[in-house]
């Protein structure tokens, strides 16, 4: 394999290095260890423009000329796109924080972008795009944003266990200043490191501490967000509040569609005294999910709680042979010790045995690594995960619905299952599929067809097609089948009420939009 080699390096205002990276006719632009962008993974950035830019092409008078602010360069894909989209009549302001970034753009990026740059529709702006909007001095038909600038810590109150985080804040260093003080937001997803407050927000998202600290919904206090006309709103006053509908609820979840996220207040807490860990070895998949059950509804709440199938268990330790379950408790000392021991009872009861507790410091260890997208690419094979959710007495039959059809596809070198968010009345499932098409052609649709088969098998079943990754566009053409077709109008209703000129990341959420 061809190494990586350094190209050059420049300073981000505020903090941080840029490093721009080749190998071969790959490029990749990285903040410390953490991959920004990859030139073989556009398809985001360019969706981001094509759109939002054909839905102006279409509504927009022939006579006037629409105006568009991207606020970041990157590698030019998505100013590619928007060219392309708009034509000649165009007019782009690109709006770049870090002026090295440019230069990448028209020296070793050039071909990426198709020296977009050079295009006379297009005027860079070395500097804040904020600065352009606060301005007020131009209109514009669309702004492709990046708000990951907003990173402050507002406050941090130990007394009410309360702190406020621009909405562009990492989710790694927000945990790191209210553990500076003995404290926990208590949501870890495994892109605590490379996502932002706001985007657990946007996503409702759940963490892996979830079966005792809860989700995103359960851990938010108040948020605040721009809406599509310019009002500014904050959501969420007090511990509880009993004065109509909770509107938080309409921004969490939304996906950028109803507003901009700014910020966002977390009800937080004392960090654990005590921690222990456990684990056992189920027989099969329908015992432990038994015993978790049983665990659950008899008033038990490890924070975590993970379930692997029998591959992925192996793929875990090598020691393990069937289905096994991990456990980390947390709490007060008294309280982590009864819980052990009232679980250990548990199991002994359905017959599910100790497995050694040292998996689950392994898994603590390393249950952030994933491996880098190219490792996959590279052997012409695709890969993802896919979670859903659904009662106790359908998620059995989900799992083994989805896994059988999973394996049935030309080329499936992997298709599994672990369960990692538990509830008094049912808990997820999070799929693995792993594929190598005879026919490296059929690459994307072998993809599609995994994810089509995963969702179809889960709604077959009366599940939830996603449990906390969200809708976007992959999941967009099965929220009728999710919320019916009642359901769907009423979203769509609640669209055309806030944003009634669909300004707000067209095309995620809502079939047609």
């Amino acid at each position: 394999m061809i190494p990586w080699s350094l190209l050059d390096t420049a300073q981000v205002p505020g903090g941080g290095e840029l490093r721009l990276m080749q190998r071969g006719a790959e490029f990749s632009i990285k903040l410390g260890t953490d991959e920004l962008m990859n030139s073989r993974l556009s398809a985001t950035e360019q969706a981001l423009a094509t759109i939002a830019c054909e839905k102006i092409r279409i509504r927009k008078r022939p006579s006037k000329r629409p105006s568009i602010l991207i606020g970041g360069l990157g590698m030019g894909f998505t100013l590619r796109a928007a060219l392309t989209v708009l034509g000649t009549e165009a007019h782009i302001i690109v709006a770049e924080l870090v002026p090295a970034v440019v230069a990448w753009a028209r020296g070793p990026l050039a071909k990426l972008s198709g020296d977009s740059l050079a295009d006379p529709r297009v005027r860079i702006h070395e500097g804040d795009v904020g600065d352009l909007i606060r301005s007020g001095r131009l209109a514009y038909d669309a702004i492709l944003l990046d708000v990951s600038a907003m990173d402050a810590v507002r406050f941090i109150d130990p007394v009410n266990l309360l702190a406020g985080f621009d909405a562009g804040k990492n989710g790694a260093e927000a945990e790191a200043a209210v553990a500076a003080q003995g404290l926990t937001i208590g949501h870890w997803p495994q892109s605590v490191a490379i996502s932002s407050v706001g985007g657990w927000i946007a996503t409702r998202a759940s963490g892996q501490f979830s079966t005792a600290y809860g989700n995103i919904e359960d851990i938010v206090h108040s948020i605040e967000a721009v809406l599509p006309n310019g009002e500014f709103v904050v959501l969420g006053k007090g511990p509880r509040a009993s004065a109509g509908p909770d509107l938080r609820n309409l921004i969490m979840g939304s996906e950028g569609t109803l507003g901009v996220i700014t910020g966002v207040t977390f009800s937080l807490r004392r960090a654990a005294e005590a921690r222990a860990l456990s684990a056992f070895e189920a027989p099969d998949m329908t015992t432990g999910f038994e015993l978790q059950r049983e665990i659950v509804q008899s008033g038990w709440r490890p924070p975590v709680m993970r379930q692997y199938d029998e591959r992925e268990s192996r793929r875990l330790d090598g020691r393990l042979t069937k289905c096994v379950i991990l456990m980390v408790h947390e709490g007060p000392k008294a309280l982590v010790e009864a819980e052990v021991a009232a679980i250990a009872a548990l199991a002994s009861k359905a017959e599910v045995l100790p497995a050694p507790a040292d998996i689950v410091e392994h898994w603590l260890d390393h249950r952030n690594n994933v491996p880098p997208w190219d490792a996959i690419l590279d052997r012409s094979m695709v890969a993802d995960t896919v979670e859903v959710s659904a009662d106790w007495d359908r998620i059995n039959s989900v799992y083994v619905d989805a896994v059988t059809s999973l394996k049935e596809i030309p080329g499936c070198l992997a298709g599994s299952a672990h369960s990692s968010h538990v509830y008094r009345s049912g808990l997820n499932l999070y799929f693995t599929f792993a594929i190598l098409p005879p026919d490296p052609a059929d690459m994307e649709s072998a993809y599609f067809e995994a994810w089509r088969r995963i969702l179809e098998a889960t709604g077959r079943h009366g599940g939830s097609l996603s449990h906390h990754h969200g809708i976007g566009r992959a999941r967009r053409d099965y929220m009728k089948r999710e919320l019916g077709a009642g359901g769907l109008d009423l979203l769509r209703t609640i669209k055309q009420a806030i944003d009634p000129n669909g300004i707000m990341n067209p095309g995620v959420l809502i079939p047609d939009a």
